[in-house]
């Protein structure tokens, strides 16, 4: 305890144990205790409510009040226990990131990182602190059980994830982020199915035919997009790709079975897609890459095979992540305001905690727009063709 003016206000306690030097002897030390809220409450003359009222919600005193019981808790080293506080004000001050992969693969992808930026640069401001939560022994329906939060943000769930309903309904506020619209929670999602069709525009305007789509996997290893019981496509890879076959059929392209592989989605996961690919005999002049760390593996799996880009292969993203634009050459991709979705799904999420939640629940998709750069041209039989031309 230091040493102030209050120093005595809190009771010692008796500890005896065994003397490391004197094997067999007894010693009995007197330790001062951590003081507690009545030791403050008794030397700031208030009731413990009041104590607790100045940490946990000062509203309900007057300034100078709440103000003088601080300073004294801090003058006795007082620090309200942290699970006290959180019974006592009802709230724990932590907001959750559900998401159905292992952290080792979400933190695997860049992407994650600056989603994350924009959730916490939200709640800093309103004072909460962020949690992730991820499958607890394979379950997420038993993280989410466990974990003690205010309020979730759920990141990429399914339709078919096996425990949905499970989710759904838990009793917890939540906002959801790329996940299926359910009309008893606010989202925020963006225009997939735009983005992809002005990926697949782009290709089909450069004249490219042989495409390959590298989908990103769902929660179970290998799964891709899968198709509803109406045959559409559901979730974020399904819209992107219903985007890219609705551009590529209107060209006559058809995107055959062996034209859609799937990946993690990291840039591991992108190198070992492309190759895998290429060893199965597939000649792409052009991948469609349904996140930016798959575009960037398939960049770097490019050079094993000695193709240049974008001379051999067109490659496109999607996200536009920071670092496609340092990758060589730069990375064209669709862009998607990944911060700022962040942003937006923390402020839904705390104006349902702070009852301002709008009725019914808000669904906000956010624009994408194509960032053409240098990785992606006119595909090799027609670049041979200008070079005659040209000579």
């Amino acid at each position: 305890m230091p040493a102030g003016r209050f120093a005595g206000a809190a009771a010692s306690h008796v500890v005896t144990r065994v003397d490391d030097a004197r094997p067999g002897a007894i010693v009995t030390e007197t330790r001062p205790r951590r003081p507690r809220i009545a030791d403050v409450a008794q030397v700031a003359g208030v009731s413990k409510a009041s104590v607790s009222f100045a940490f946990n919600n000062p509203e309900r005193l007057r300034a100078e009040t709440a103000e003088r019981i601080r300073s004294v808790a801090a003058e006795m080293g007082y620090r309200p226990h942290p699970v006290a506080r959180m019974l006592s004000a009802r709230r724990t001050m932590t907001i959750g990131v559900l998401t159905p992969q292992p952290l080792s693969q979400v933190y695997a992808n860049p992407f994650f990182s600056y989603f994350a930026e924009g959730v916490a640069s939200v709640l800093e401001e309103g004072g909460f602190g962020l949690l992730m939560i991820s499958p607890l022994r394979g379950s997420l329906a038993r993280a989410l059980d466990r974990a003690t939060v205010d309020g979730v943000v759920a990141l990429g769930l399914d339709e078919t994830h096996p425990e949905i309903e499970a989710i759904r309904h838990a009793d917890l506020p939540m906002v959801l982020v790329d996940a299926p619209a359910w009309p008893e929670h606010a989202a925020v999602e963006v225009d997939d199915e735009g983005g992809a069709r002005a990926a697949a525009q782009h290709l089909v305007d450069l004249g490219h035919r042989r495409i390959l789509v590298i989908a990103v996997e769902g929660p179970v290893a290998g799964e891709g997009p899968v198709a509803g019981p109406e045959g559409q496509h559901e979730g974020v890879m399904g819209r992107r790709l219903r985007g890219y076959e609705a551009v590529l059929g209107a060209a006559g392209i058809e995107l055959g079975p062996d034209a859609v592989v799937v990946a993690p989605a990291t840039f591991e996961g992108g190198e070992a897609a492309f190759l895998r690919a290429w060893e199965d005999g597939l000649r792409p002049t052009a991948v469609l890459a349904m996140s930016d760390a798959v575009a960037i593996g398939v960049l770097q799996s490019s050079r094993h095979l000695r193709l240049r880009v974008p001379r051999d292969l067109s490659i496109v993203g999607f996200d536009d992540l920071p670092v496609g634009r340092f990758s060589d050459p730069p990375l064209t991709t669709v862009h998607q305001p990944v911060r700022r979705k962040g942003e937006e799904a923390a402020r839904l999420l705390l104006e349902e905690l702070g009852g301002k939640a709008a009725t019914p629940a808000p669904h906000r998709v956010l624009k994408t727009r194509l960032v053409v750069r240098r990785s992606t041209a006119v595909p090799p039989a027609a670049a041979g063709r200008e070079e005659v031309e040209r000579t």
